[in-house]
């Protein structure tokens, strides 16, 4: 048996699995985390987070005139990236059927057995 399984029956086994998801839309973030925490509890199975991870600001400074003359007047652009963690201990059966929520534009989904 493998490090982060436990045996429930004969046949199926118990897996921690960790969903990580990452978008600029904190709405739509939150609005997945939910659906992802509600179909779990339905189903009776242990659940840690959602775990905000720290955001991560992207910025980008450029000058306003093309051509370099002209006073120095500077832009400031920033990208705003959002992350939250999840663990699920359940069989992949189940995980399957819980990870089948319907994903808004986007938000990014990464999946990991541990």
């Amino acid at each position: 048996m493998k490090e982060g399984q436990k045996e429930i029956d004969s046949n199926e086994f118990k897996q921690h699995i960790r969903i990580i998801l990452s978008s600029r839309k904190v709405k739509s973030l939150e609005k997945i985390c939910n659906e992802i925490i509600n179909k779990g509890k339905d189903k009776n199975l242990k659940i840690k987070g959602p775990i905000k991870i720290p955001t991560k600001i992207l910025k980008i400074t450029t000058r306003k005139s093309p051509c370099g003359e002209g006073t120095n007047t500077w832009d400031l652009f920033e990208l705003r990236i959002h992350k939250r963690l999840i663990d699920l201990f359940s069989s992949q059966d189940i995980i399957k059927q819980i990870t089948s929520v319907k994903i808004e534009s986007g938000v990014e989904v990464e999946v990991t057995i541990i």
